[in-house]
């Protein structure tokens, strides 16, 4: 079986886990690395354990740098999903491919994945196997499965079948164009995508084994047991594989100490992770910026320049690669800042509703929201019904 993730150069220490992870216990896996970046200078493939390096010039994209002009760091890489897939299955012709989120880790064999992708052509897990009874827990998880998708898109498993591919062509093509995280038109990067899925294609097998993609959202309903030495189980299975979705923003802890809470070890397998990416470079690499985050001159990008970029099309005409700055000559960075860099004819509310995600980013980043949480969990102890508003990644 081939496997792939797709990343930019801060993600690479996680990649290597999640790889490491995959060759321990697949044995003959080959793992394809789709780097939306440029490679950091002493990135040596013969020394890692990824197989195949996958560059945004190897995928077919038209006017490529326009369209990655037109996308930030996550919708970046969640847009190119589909072209994986399909560079994965045009250079090796494989039988299987799976795709795994770089902030995943596998600990024990994927036959249970194996047999059901023999069963089907496309694979799935959702976010959520059973209803929630809390109404906090109706909140945080199920209304947000309703924003960001039903199914959890850090894991997807495709077999070469004529409905795999067609599934794959069909899911790239819109990635390729809607792949935004733009709640208010009803998208979230490759997710939302996937609910039409079923009405498309008849032949999706469903993964609701508690052992797959277990999370912060759907804890409430599988227990861990065991330790990382001799092995963890949830509700009583082996663990297949964990998604330590937000971790990096301290959501993921926030979400065990209130889901958690009758699973301890979790902890532990945070820590273990976290001491993992440390061995695997997060110090020296888990902020480095993405390239396509600058101009050619070394200037960073604003959301709202990408914003404006993205929704005028005839920019896109006018400065095919927005990235140049000419020493003579027009560009497009110049003439952002001759309109006094304020964004004109941008669809209503998308401006200021990234001013608005960036003064709730900084709220949930902040103390006072952590200990707000806190006292919603301790609030709910004691008998009050008070919803806890979460992502969904």
């Amino acid at each position: 079986m081939h496997f792939f993730t797709s990343i930019t150069c801060n993600y690479i220490p996680k990649a290597r886990v999640l790889a490491h992870s995959v060759k321990q216990h697949v044995p003959g896996a080959v793992f394809h690395l789709l780097l939306c970046d440029r490679p950091p200078e002493d990135f040596d493939l013969d020394k890692e354990d990824f197989d195949h390096l996958i560059l945004l010039d190897d995928l077919d994209i038209d006017n490529k740098a326009a369209w990655i002009f037109k996308r930030g760091v996550v919708e970046l890489c969640t847009a190119v999903k589909g072209l994986g897939f399909q560079e994965i299955f045009r250079r090796f012709d494989p039988d299987k491919v799976i795709f795994f989120d770089p902030d995943i880790a596998l600990f024990s064999n994927v036959d249970l994945i194996e047999q059901a992708l023999n069963q089907h052509s496309i694979l799935l897990t959702p976010h959520l196997t059973e209803p929630e009874q809390a109404y906090s827990a109706v909140l945080d998880n199920e209304v947000s499965c309703l924003k960001y998708g039903v199914f959890n898109l850090g894991f997807l498993a495709v077999r070469n079948t004529s409905q795999g591919m067609s599934f794959v062509n069909w899911w790239s093509e819109r990635l390729r164009d809607f792949c935004f995280d733009d709640k208010q038109s009803g998208l979230f990067t490759d997710q939302k995508w996937v609910d039409l899925a079923l009405a498309f294609f008849p032949d999706i097998g469903i993964l609701r084994e508690p052992q797959c993609n277990v999370s912060t959202w759907n804890l409430s309903h599988r227990r861990a047991t065991g330790d990382i030495t001799s092995g963890i189980q949830i509700n009583q299975r082996p663990l297949c594989f964990y998604h330590f979705s937000g971790l990096d923003s301290g959501a993921q802890k926030v979400m065990l100490e209130v889901y958690g809470e009758h699973s301890p070890v979790l902890l532990q397998l945070r820590n273990w992770y976290l001491q993992q990416c440390k061995q695997m470079g997060q110090k020296q690499l888990g902020q480095a910026p993405c390239h396509y985050q600058f101009y050619d001159n070394g200037d960073e990008i604003s959301p709202a320049e990408r914003l404006l970029y993205r929704y005028r099309e005839e920019l896109a005409e006018r400065f095919p690669d927005p990235y140049a700055c000419p020493d003579s000559g027009d560009s497009y960075q110049n003439w952002y800042r001759r309109q006094g860099g304020a964004p004109q004819n941008v669809p209503p509310d998308s401006e200021s509703l990234w001013v608005l995600q960036r003064e709730l980013d900084s709220i949930h980043h902040s103390i006072s929201w952590r200990i707000t949480r806190k006292m919603a969990q301790l609030y709910r102890k004691s008998g009050l019904r008070l919803g806890l508003r979460r992502f969904i990644h």
